[in-house]
């Protein structure tokens, strides 16, 4: 699904010059569940940032699905984005004045899908993460753990073939973290190809894969001995 060859990201100001990622080479395979992890200041949330084609690259090839996209306007990589991507933020990013069903319907609007199939394909979704009985609730009246359940559906309401998480847990309690990790393990498990930004351990655990960053360079990758069995993910929640 994804390659990257000798990938560079490099910030410049009028007296500065920044080097985040250097000479990235990276693949995955579509189905893969990765963790990219490594402390803060490391690259990962730039390249993310690039993965989901929120940033460009300095030098270097990203091909997405056998496609060079390096030097995609923004017009294109923006299409390919809307019907692709799916992202989980780590602050849910959830509208507070509208509910559980119009935040998740928000991106079927730029599809231009229609009134009955966005209500089957919300409904289905928020039956699917288990946050069906909340649709006509607001944000505010969800506990954390509900909210990133609100965001995941949003990020799969579309149908992507990809989903990024920055920090899936990172503002959520021990328990409700550890049910939106397996969650996501979960939806990995049915075929959604999932990338996951992190610097816990215990989140890094759920993945197939491991890729640690360091000072913007590739230095571990390798697939995880240790990770969650799908149909383990629920007991370990």
């Amino acid at each position: 699904m994804i390659t990257l060859t000798n990938l560079s990201r490099v910030f410049r100001t009028q007296d500065l010059e920044t080097t985040a990622l250097s000479h990235i080479n990276l693949t995955v395979k579509s189905g893969e569940f990765v963790a990219i992890m490594g402390p803060s200041g490391c690259g990962k949330s730039t390249l993310l940032s690039i993965l989901g084609m929120l940033d460009s690259p300095t030098s270097g090839s990203f091909e997405f699905e056998g496609a060079d996209i390096s030097s995609y306007n923004e017009v294109k990589l923006a299409g390919l984005r809307k019907s692709s991507i799916g992202f989980v933020f780590q602050s849910f990013n959830l509208i507070d004045e509208l509910s559980v069903f119009q935040n998740v319907e928000l991106p079927l609007h730029y599809h231009k899908i229609s009134k009955a199939e966005r209500k089957q394909r919300v409904e289905a979704i928020l039956k699917r993460i288990g946050i069906d009985h909340r649709g006509d609730h607001l944000p505010q009246q969800l506990s954390g753990g509900q909210q990133q359940r609100v965001a995941v559906a949003r990020a799969l309401v579309s149908n992507p073939k990809l989903i990024l998480a920055d920090e899936p847990t990172g503002n959520l309690d021990s328990k409700n973290g550890d049910e939106v990790m397996a969650m996501l393990r979960e939806l990995n498990k049915d075929g959604t190809t999932v990338i996951m930004v992190t610097h816990d351990e215990k989140e890094g655990k759920y993945a197939d894969r491991i890729v640690r960053l360091l000072d913007g360079q590739v230095m571990v990758d390798k697939a995880n001995q240790t990770a969650v069995p799908s149909d383990m993910s629920a007991e370990v929640a």
